[in-house]
């Protein structure tokens, strides 16, 4: 199944997307990647979900991505006596260590490593950014604070503490078994959440030890200050925006954005623009025209990937968000604007082989109109590469690995398929051409041009671009 457009659309699964029917619409509709939140539900149902989508795949002819978004050391307060209180401001309220159910003066925060990396004068943040308070004094296990912003609060909400680095390990106890899980149950990309510090990545890397990618997620302002050195550890990113835009001024967050795309695609490491990005479609069937222009900014900004969260795990229109998300890419790609800005922001190639016959595939494919990119690739490292380049026309990514074409599926302008390994160049030609006829890339006499790596099967070794017209491929 041929998509009309370079950008991926990643939906998020939930109780409102978990039957095999809605799966199947969610994919039809253009959903390339499926994101499991293992913040919600239980291994059985993560291994359920991987399992529907293995069945999809394997009925649409077409590998799926599958991305497990760890839960991360979020914290969060503990219980009222009655469920909820009402904050007001410049009331005391204290946050301790005592079990006890909280009240309209204080409440439990179960974190006494919290305790000790705060002073007085630090602000905190609940539930999401609504209520703020000010520390005033921190003392034996409690932290005295006045209450600058109110509002309602009620049990486990979360806590933000805006330019504080904590001493927490980007790994929680969950975490290390969710992430066992995920590795046995063969998920592609594994999203690490609240990462602080570049430890924090380099740690989970080797957990992970190539069993599957690393996607750092960015939405603390100490991860967007080491940005360079957690782009080097990770092998693609996300803009959390949501938590970024509690942390940091919301101002701020468009431009931090636009900062990160634009890094990582300098990097070669592709990212993903998540959170709130359809809202209202949790229980409107149109999203607003902020919204669209949101989304529509992420594309034009040359994002690998937009996200679906809630609009696609609990909403009331998760067909339809994946539809609108579709239409909007497919509108935006379309615009010379689009172009125009892409080719402006593009990055100089880095001094290898592999980043020279990209952008040289990319400006013969843009001369000769061709048909398409064609990459054959082991580890998938020469399709990410040719797709940093952004080219006009799509990518056609060709490996034996299915793990691999799993991966890809997430990249911009890559579409991956498994094929069996070609026994000398001529044999992978007659492959391309068998894949663009087959998935409607190119008809007869079109041109392709086609890269690869001499031998076959050495990671990073690009050496070989060749335009050829296609043929029906020899059986």
């Amino acid at each position: 199944m041929r998509r009309l457009r370079h950008t991926k659309i990643i939906a998020t699964l939930g109780p409102a997307s978990s039957t095999p029917d809605t799966l199947r619409s969610l994919f039809r509709a253009g959903a390339d990647v499926f994101r499991l939140n293992f913040s919600h539900g239980d291994a059985a149902t993560q291994r359920e979900m991987v399992q529907l989508i293995r069945g999809l795949e394997t009925e649409s002819g077409r590998p799926i991505g599958i991305v497990g978004d760890l839960q991360g050391p979020k914290i969060r307060i503990g219980e009222f006596a009655d469920g909820a209180v009402a904050l007001k401001p410049e009331q005391a309220f204290r946050l301790d260590l005592d079990p006890t159910p909280g009240d309209s003066t204080r409440v439990r925060l179960p974190h006494e490593e919290v305790f000790a990396a705060v002073r007085a004068g630090d602000e905190l943040l609940l539930n999401d950014g609504r209520i703020r308070l000010q520390i005033e004094r921190v003392h034996g296990g409690a932290l005295a604070t006045r209450v600058l912003e109110g509002g309602p609060l009620s049990d486990h909400k979360g806590v933000n503490f805006p330019g504080v680095t904590l001493p927490l390990k980007a790994l929680t106890p969950k975490d290390e078994v969710d992430l066992e899980s995920a590795l046995a149950l063969g998920i592609n990309w594994i999203a690490l959440s609240f990462v602080q510090r570049p430890e924090d990545v380099a740690e989970v890397r080797e957990r992970i030890s190539g069993r599957a990618l690393l996607m750092t997620k960015i939405e603390k302002p100490s991860a967007v200050a080491a940005r360079d050195a957690i782009y080097a550890l990770s092998d693609g990113l996300m803009v959390a925006r949501g938590d970024l835009g509690v942390e940091m001024p919301l101002e701020q967050v468009p431009g931090i954005q636009k900062l990160l795309i634009r890094a990582a695609r300098a990097a070669g490491k592709p990212i993903v623009v998540a959170t709130q990005m359809l809202e209202s479609m949790i229980h409107a069937p149109t999203p607003t025209r902020a919204e669209v222009s949101d989304v529509a900014t992420a594309i034009y900004d040359g994002a690998d990937a937009v996200m679906l969260s809630a609009e696609s795990a609990i909403g009331s229109y998760p067909v339809a968000a994946v539809k609108t998300m579709n239409r909007i890419a497919e509108q935006v790609e379309k615009d010379p604007v689009y172009r125009a800005l892409v080719n402006a922001d593009k990055p100089p190639p880095e001094a290898t082989s592999a980043d020279a016959i990209s952008a040289a595939a990319a400006q013969t494919a843009e001369t000769l109109h061709a048909a398409a990119i064609v990459s054959y690739t082991a580890t998938g490292s020469t399709a990410i590469r040719a797709a940093r380049e952004r080219p006009s026309v799509p990518v056609l990514g060709l490996t034996p690995n299915i793990d691999t074409a799993r991966r890809l599926s997430l990249v911009w302008g890559v579409h991956c398929l498994q094929v069996r390994d070609p026994t000398s160049f001529n044999d992978m030609v007659e492959l391309a051409f068998d894949a663009a006829l087959t998935d409607s890339f190119a008809v007869k006499n079109d041109r392709l041009v086609i890269m690869a790596g001499v031998p076959f099967g050495t990671a990073g070794a690009t050496n070989v671009m060749r335009v050829a017209r296609v043929r029906t491929p020899k059986r």
